[in-house]
């Protein structure tokens, strides 16, 4: 649906985006994670026609965004919701006007505005603040009405930048659910600009993660957990392992297969080999359980437990040696 090629954008002599290339699938929740500063919020804004760019291409449903007149940009803009991490909410209107504002500007009747404000603050869960104003809103009330605002117009796309960093953690997922919802009741394809790795596991099917103005990365949420690329240790960090005095530290990926089979009881059954298990977790990434656990077996006993992860199609990394 959306395709990108060989972007670049460039602020005077400064180069923010480097030779993007990037390719989302209709109907997905597509996550671009990286640290603050290395150009998601300007790839998001090339992406709605906010920001021109240098050089490459952006293609949405097949129409490159180069060759498109203002008439027929304005209109592709209107296909494409927006929410901010801010809300930019008119303080003085009422829940109501303020989801009506976008169809009041493209001149829709009175009658077809009343209809889908109503329909959509069902959808979002704050039918009861319809005639409030912002102020005397939550946080994710708040939020909630920027996201029926950017549905007002029947986007097939939403573009989110960074929706949920301003929310408190129980707040930040009511909006990931409702995002969820919104993605699989009315299959619109959604773009979520995060720095927060809680948001990639929580809603994402597949994710980029940039560093520096490029794409270090791209695939399945699941494809970049079971690969654990470098680019993925340096957003989340370093994970601090517990390691004995002596011994080799192995860390062994669980994949959504993997996760529900009682695969360390087998090891050491089957084996017949001891070892210790220094640490772990499981996680839930959107449909999906996934996790890593970590054990440390003696030097001598490193062939036979590889051997046996092999053969079961684990994926493992050594973490580390103290011998």
């Amino acid at each position: 649906m959306i395709k990108i090629i060989g972007l670049e954008k460039k602020y005077g002599e400064h180069t923010v985006l480097k030779d993007i290339h990037m390719n989302i699938t209709k109907g997905t929740i597509y996550g671009i994670a990286g640290k603050s500063g290395v150009g998601k919020s300007t790839l998001l804004r090339c992406i709605n026609g906010l920001e021109t760019y240098d050089k490459g291409q952006i293609i949405v449903d097949e129409k490159d965004l180069n060759t498109l007149t203002p008439k027929e940009m304005k209109v592709l803009k209107s296909n494409m919701g927006m929410v901010f991490q801010q809300f930019v909410l008119l303080n003085r209107a009422t829940v109501y006007d303020n989801i009506a504002l976008p169809m009041r500007s493209w001149k829709k009747s009175s009658t077809e505005i009343d209809k889908k404000v109503k329909e959509l603050v069902e959808l979002v869960g704050i039918a009861d603040k319809l005639y409030e104003k912002p102020p005397r809103l939550s946080g994710g009330q708040k939020q909630r009405v920027a996201i029926a605002r950017a549905l007002s117009l029947n986007p097939s796309v939403l573009l989110c930048d960074e929706a949920t960093s301003a929310l408190d953690p129980n707040t930040a997922k009511s909006i990931i659910h409702l995002l969820n919802e919104i993605n699989d009741e009315l299959k619109i394809t959604i773009i979520m600009v995060t720095h927060q790795m809680s948001v990639v596991k929580s809603a994402c099917k597949e994710m980029a993660i940039m560093e520096d103005g490029r794409v270090a990365v791209t695939g399945t949420v699941k494809e970049i957990f079971m690969a654990q690329p470098d680019a993925l240790s340096r957003l989340i960090g370093k994970e601090e392992i517990v390691t004995p005095g002596n011994g080799i530290t192995i860390k062994i990926i669980l994949s959504d297969e993997i996760s529900y089979q009682p695969i360390i009881t087998k090891l050491a059954k089957e084996t017949g080999i001891d070892f210790l298990v220094t640490g772990g977790q499981m996680e839930q990434y959107r449909d999906q359980m996934m996790g890593t656990l970590y054990i440390n077996v003696r030097p001598e006993d490193m062939k036979d437990i590889t051997a046996y992860l092999n053969a079961k199609k684990v994926t493992w990394k050594e973490e580390g040696k103290n011998v």
